[in-house]
């Protein structure tokens, strides 16, 4: 199958994965009511078509965390992207740098920053989490110093894993006994290219960023181990003051969904944040991303960057978020499965993709600049609707 859109990738990962690794991608937590709901509130924004505007030389290229990008959009931090294809965050990388946008390496990546950095031209951006072990907190944030990194971001609404049951039934957590291993050693027979491309040639399955950790090995079991005693559920915004005094980069804080905390984020001084609930991987039933943005923009008041995570599936998707106020967005899930489908060609495909349709939303709603995009892109909505069709999903 030759792939014209996002779920394309999706349908071409699940064929080439082993099942357990593309439910870890495809996957939330519990029920995954939030998960649906970023993609599914996103399709409910209706476009304002509008004509004879003179469209015809549109621009997507802006400014986005401190550089200057091809279009307002973002590769989001990826857990285990190099068990997707071989060496995956480094093949990522380069074809991000090559469509124009950042890439931000995952701090749970197979590849270490250290593979990574020298892999590309442009400074990476670094996702870390607040940990307990500070020692190796401080030792992280020298290692992102010393590779070049200008902009550190701070995942936030990790404090500990919530259960996603798609993991547990393809047994990537939960019970690791014989017939847990054997289950995906069968999986892994099945999917013999995959196997071959990744399983023989695409080692060390570890993950780097976290090796000098665990001496015992970094592989998914003991970094799971390693997780349970060291995500920290006391941190708190006083907690940002030692990242603050420990980084002279950009921070940005990603997590954020409520108001009162985007105001916070601004008094601590963070540079950007993102209006993420972790791809619906984390609290199940909270609001979606979409639903959850425009009051987060109205409380950061233009002071600092506020970027959309969540259900970004199309270029449309990406006019409906800046419609409603995000600077830009990331693309989580649409990477990994191009990744998971085709190696980095499937993640340039799926960049270039995203930028013609978001180019024709832009001609069609009748903008010819990515800067003048706001709420005229959409239809207006009568409010008493909004209510009752919020009520009508309860």
């Amino acid at each position: 199958m030759t792939p014209a859109c996002a779920e394309d990738f999706r349908l071409l990962a699940e064929r080439r994965l082993p099942r357990f690794l593309f439910d870890y991608i495809d996957g939330g937590s519990y029920a995954e009511v939030t998960m649906r709901r970023n993609v599914a509130d996103l399709e409910r924004l209706q476009l304002r078509q509008r004509v004879l505007r003179d469209v015809s030389g549109v621009r997507l290229d802006t400014e986005l965390l401190g550089r200057r990008v091809s279009m307002p959009l973002a590769l989001a931090p990826i857990g285990l992207a190099g068990l997707y294809a071989r060496r995956g965050e480094v093949q990522a990388a380069r074809a991000a740098e090559a469509a124009g946008v950042p890439f931000i390496l995952s701090a749970s990546a197979c590849c270490a920053i250290e593979e990574v950095a020298p892999a590309v031209r442009e400074p990476l951006i670094f996702q870390l989490y607040m940990i307990k072990d500070r020692g190796f907190m401080e030792a992280m944030l020298d290692r992102a110093r010393a590779a070049g990194v200008e902009t550190l971001v701070m995942t936030v609404d990790l404090i500990m894993h919530s259960p996603r049951y798609r993991d547990m039934r393809s047994s990537l957590t939960g019970d690791q006994g014989f017939a847990a291993r054997l289950k995906r050693a069968f999986e892994i027979l099945r999917h013999p290219r995959w196997a071959w491309d990744v399983g023989v040639r695409g080692g060390p399955h570890v993950l780097g960023n976290f090796a000098s950790a665990m001496p015992e090995g970094a592989g998914l079991a003991q970094f799971t181990a390693w997780v349970s005693r060291n995500f920290d559920p006391s941190i708190s915004w006083d907690d940002l003051a030692w990242i603050k005094a420990r980084w002279n980069g950009r921070l940005v804080l990603k997590g954020i969904l409520d108001p009162d905390d985007a105001r916070r984020a601004v008094e601590v001084g963070a540079d950007a944040i993102v209006v993420s609930n972790h791809g619906g991987r984390q609290l199940d039933g909270a609001p979606s991303t979409i639903a959850a943005l425009p009051a987060v923009v109205d409380a950061v008041d233009g002071r600092i960057e506020v970027l959309l995570d969540g259900g970004i599936r199309s270029g449309i998707d990406i006019l409906r978020a800046l419609a409603l106020g995000a600077h830009g967005v990331l693309i989580g899930r649409a990477w990994a499965f191009a990744l998971g489908a085709r190696g980095g060609a499937g993640v340039s495909r799926m960049l270039e993709m995203l930028r013609q349709e978001l180019l024709v939303a832009m001609a069609l709603t009748g903008h010819s600049d990515i800067a003048s995009v706001g709420p005229d892109a959409l239809m207006r909505r009568d409010p008493d609707a909004r209510r009752d069709s919020a009520e009508g999903r309860q």
